[in-house]
């Protein structure tokens, strides 16, 4: 079957939801959302707990609230939602395939937005040695697992390690004590105090698993100190947390040029790729973003999309921002004719770092910036740090002076 759209938009979480209500609501025409999940609303819904703004009362909004919220307003506007629909290829520059409960389809668009989103890496993709027990598992597992199970030991166990510096092994913490599991430790490579950690819970720093064990159920993880000291943490459960990476399939298959520090595609101020009318937003362009920055991004592309549906043109190339020494990305990657915003994230603890960006040799803009920036968190520099760039020059490098 092949059906025509005049929007579609690929994942159904907090970018991909406030696209389609921006663009419906904008008079965009057919806007379609496709969620391979059986709910839309993306990660908050498996995050029961504040931090996701506040409604119009100013109460605080948990995940699945948030979630809620989201899929209402898309609906509203007009976008029509669909779940347990995945998309898994490309029939062309604008039409994909895809498979739904009531077979296989292909839809084309005049615009499509992709924003499939980020999953943490598995052990697997961490190169962890050892057997293959049961009891491993990412966040995204144990938020799935808790909600469905609750404090079930025989699915969460008894006693669980927590691995990761990113402030997601926090959550990962609450939610294994919440389902009655205690925590071990919380295990980082990172040097110093980790925003994971817990007055009540160890936190190993400067510490790296080595081996899981166990046959059957896991029943520990070996870890080594920076002094290289070993030791084994008996456990039933283990989390790896953070350490994210965008769900770019699609990307790679419509072959869209990738971001070597973020792994997601390359994208302009404007959210727009190499691709005309493809579109990208949200964690898929670098994981590991809150979903209320994920859902900014959802609402800003709404009006390039719209310009794209009343004819603007599309742009050819554009500068490439690049980042360099402890910087470990920066987004967008490339720079059209006006000046925008730039979102960094360091790859250690940087204490006061003195910020610039040059092109061709030339300082565009050094400045000292408050506090420190942690490898887990990104900083939102303003579209000052990018005015003067020349359209015809070289890449814009954001560096540090150390």
């Amino acid at each position: 079957m092949i059906r025509t759209v005049d929007v579609l938009v690929v994942g159904g979480g907090p970018a991909g939801l406030a696209a389609a209500a921006g663009a419906a609501a904008g008079g965009a025409g057919r806007v379609e959302v496709l969620e391979r999940e059986a709910a839309a609303g993306g990660v908050p819904l498996h995050c029961a707990r504040p931090g996701f703004g506040a409604d119009p009362a100013g109460r605080p909004l948990d995940g699945p609230a948030f979630a809620r919220r989201a899929v209402r307003a898309a609906l509203r506007a007009g976008a029509t939602v669909r779940t347990g629909v995945s998309a898994t290829g490309w029939a062309g520059p604008l039409t994909l395939e895809v498979t739904a409960p009531s077979g296989l389809e292909r839809i084309r668009a005049r615009a499509v937005v992709l924003a499939t989103g980020a999953r943490e890496r598995p052990r697997s993709a961490r190169l962890v040695p050892g057997s293959r027990p049961a009891g491993v598992l990412t966040t995204g597992e144990l938020q799935r697992t808790a909600a469905r199970f609750g404090g079930r030991h025989a699915y969460l166990g008894r006693r669980a390690v927590v691995v990761g510096g990113d402030p997601v092994a926090r959550g990962a913490v609450r939610t294994l004590r919440q389902a009655g599991v205690t925590v071990v430790a919380v295990v980082t490579g990172l040097p110093g105090a980790a925003p994971g950690s817990d007055a009540s819970v160890p936190v190993l720093t400067g510490t790296v698993v080595t081996e899981l064990m166990g046959r059957g159920r896991l029943t520990g993880v070996a870890v080594r100190g920076a002094d290289g000291r070993a030791a084994v943490l008996r456990c039933d459960t283990v989390v790896f947390t953070g350490d994210w990476i965008p769900d770019h399939e699609l990307v790679r298959a419509r072959g869209l040029p990738l971001a070597p520090g973020t792994r997601g595609p390359v994208t302009d101020g404007a959210f727009r790729t190499s691709g005309p009318g493809v579109f990208a937003v949200g964690n898929l362009l670098r994981g590991g973003e809150p979903a209320l920055r994920a859902a900014a991004e959802g609402r800003a592309v709404a009006g390039a999309v719209l310009a794209r549906l009343a004819g603007a043109p599309w742009p050819a190339g554009g500068v490439a921002v690049v980042a360099s020494g402890p910087l470990r990305w920066v987004t967008p990657g490339l720079l059209g004719p006006e000046a925008v915003p730039l979102l960094v994230r360091p790859e250690r603890r940087l204490v006061r770092p003195v910020l610039t960006t040059r092109q061709d040799g030339v300082q565009l803009r050094s400045d000292r910036l408050r506090g420190a920036l942690a490898p887990w968190r990104s900083v939102r520099l303003g579209a000052r740090w990018t005015e003067g760039a020349d359209p015809a020059g070289g890449p814009v490098v954001v560096g540090v002076e150390e």
